[in-house]
Order: structure tokens, then sequence, then C-alpha cells
């Protein structure tokens, strides 16, 4: 990435006077305290190299998503794992769901792969529907899903899920599902594909402590495959010790916090319930979603308005699919939504 050139994502609030950020979907209670003491206490060690296989913190993620330790890959973050499967795959013929998460495309493309899209419809809320399965055929090398997706929060329920996985086998077609926000969702477990994986499934699942500790700076994701080999294949195509010592004491410590997300949920919950009816009695379209997030459509200039206020929300006009007039805000805590209401008001109906 060439300085200044390249970066689609949120939470850029380095490059220009920020004082609320809404364009980041992480856990707005921020990260739990222990998680930050281990990245202090790990600075004795920061001296020696760190574990290369991550293994206690692949031990325990093996446990709690009850499969082997060797069927889970860690990773920089979730997104170096999308690179790295996809560079690792080299699928020929890749469908895509737009719109959704940029680094599928770009990660496809990095491997030589020009992906055939499948376009999501505004008019069904965007949601993936049956209609997919016929899309899915013989010469689908691999499907890239997200749930909730990312940026219209709408996730793929189970029943759906169960048929595409199947559709998938059938065809012999690699399914990979970015679950990274399902922790933040309500009943996350009844949409997770996990406990449905059958050794041998040609399943990617995509996960981080990104959004639900709050450690978007600590950079750490894993992969769960019950498909090892693609996971030693995509660990022939990094650098060793990729995963920080930091990032490892980090990932253990939020593994000993399980009630943090939980918190979290019940206060999405409740401050997701007050913006949408903020933002609807100023007119404003809300997608209905199920992550930590809204979709706003049909706001032209919105972005750019409360920017100059020192408001960063994501405009999502980057997003194949979509356009002028479609954003996403993340849900934040009370205090700061009154804020983002606030100044939306102003300058939207000033």
């Amino acid at each position: 990435m060439i300085l200044g050139e390249g970066y689609v994502h949120g939470g850029d609030i380095y490059s220009r006077r920020i004082t609320l950020d809404f364009s980041a979907n992480v856990n707005p209670l921020g990260t739990p305290e222990a998680v930050k003491e281990a990245i202090r206490a790990s600075a004795e060690r920061i001296d020696i190299y760190p574990d290369p296989y991550c293994a206690p913190l692949r031990e325990r993620l093996a446990e709690l998503n009850g499969v082997e330790a060797g069927e889970i890959l860690c990773g920089n973050g979730a997104a170096e794992l999308i690179y790295q499967f996809a560079a690792a795959l080299k699928p020929e013929n890749a469908l895509l769901p737009v719109p959704s998460f940029a680094d599928y495309e770009a990660a496809l493309t990095a491997a030589g792969c020009s992906p055939r899209y499948y376009p999501l419809l505004r008019s069904e809320g965007f949601a993936v529907t049956e209609r997919i399965l016929k899309a899915i055929d013989d010469d689908t090398d691999l499907l890239m899903l997200c749930s909730p997706n990312n940026p219209t929060g709408r996730v793929i329920k189970r029943p759906l899920l169960l048929r595409i996985l199947e559709r998938c086998w059938e065809t012999g077609t690699w399914l990979f599902l970015d679950e990274c926000f399902l922790e933040l969702t309500d009943e996350e477990k009844a949409f997770s594909l996990v406990s449905s994986l059958r050794p041998g499934d040609r399943v990617i699942l995509l996960r981080a402590f990104t959004k639900a500790y709050g450690m978007a700076g600590a950079r750490l994701g894993y992969a769960i495959s019950r498909q090892p080999g693609m996971l030693s294949a995509m660990c022939r195509g990094v650098q060793a010790w990729n995963v920080s010592t930091p990032a490892q004491a980090a990932g253990l410590a939020a593994l000993d916090c399980p009630a943090w997300p939980e918190r979290a949920r019940r206060l999405i919950r409740a401050e997701k319930q007050y913006l949408t009816e903020e933002l609807m009695a100023l007119g404003i379209s809300v997608l209905p979603g199920d992550a930590n997030y809204l979709m706003l459509s049909g706001v032209p200039g919105l972005c750019d308005a409360l920017l100059a206020k020192g408001i960063l929300i994501r405009d999502c006009r980057n997003y194949r699919g979509l356009g002028e007039g479609d954003c996403r805000i993340a849900v934040r805590a009370h205090e700061e939504n009154l804020r983002l209401i606030a100044a939306i008001r102003e300058v939207w109906h000033g």
C-alpha cells in the first residue's frame, strides 16, 4: 500500500481530526481490563520470539469450539487469514455476494482470481436468500460469505446455512464463512456453523477477537477448518512469528472474560433500538440488521457533513453494489449515541 492510498476501511482516525468514531464496529464497552493487563505483563517477555504455533491459545480455542487444536489457525487479525486462504486455494471461479467486506475481493484479486459477483438485492434488504443455491454449481471453486454481513448487518439463518453447506458439499465447492461479528449479535451460537462441520468438509470459518473484545489494535484472528491440510497450506504462505506475544497473551486473557460479549450484547440491543427510532424519526432509512452496526440509505452528503464536525461514520460508496447516500454507523455507548443523533439532527434538518 502506498502511503495515504488504498485504505478502504473504517477506523481511520489518524489522517483527520476525529472526536467521535462511528466507522469501526468494535465492542462499545471497549477492552476488558484483564486483557489490557495481560498485554502490559507480556512486555516482560518482549525480548524473546513469540510462540510460532500459538499453542496454548489454539488449545483453548479448540476446547471452546469443540474441535482439535490442529483444526485451528491463528493469524495477525482476520484480514491476514483471508489473504492466506485465497493464496493457498488459488480458486479459478469464486462466487462473491455483494455488497460485502472489501478484503474478500482484494484477496481473490491478489491470488489471480476474478470473482463472479452475486448481487444482493436492495428490495430484499440485501439478505442472502435461497436463490443463492442455484448460483453454486459444479464450476464454483469457492463461495465467500459473511454472517452477519458487512455492511448490511444481515445474518444468514441456520437452516439456509445448512442448505448452503450441503450444496457446497455436492458441488465440491469451498465455503469461506466469516463469523467475526457473531459474538455481538443476539443468539450468536444459533447462527454459527462450527457445530455442524464434519471431518473433511471444505469449509473455513473465520473469527476474530477484534470486535467482541475491543482488540482492534492487537490484531488477532483465527480460522477453524476440519481440513487441516488447508490450514497447513495457509501456514506455508505466511512469515513465522506473525502473531505477537502481546496478541497471544491478550487472546488468552479475553477467553477468561466470557461475560464481556454478553454485557455488550445487552447494551447493543438497547442502543440499536434507540438509534433506529431516532434516525427513522428524522426520516432516515435504516436497514433492519442483526449486528452491532446499522446501515443507512438515502442520506447523500451526511458523511461529509458529520466529518466536518469531527464525527467519522463509514461511507459505503466504495462497496460494490452501494452508492451515494449509503453509509454505516456503529452502535456505541449511550452518551456517544446521543451526541451522534444531535449532530445528525443539526446537519440533516438544521
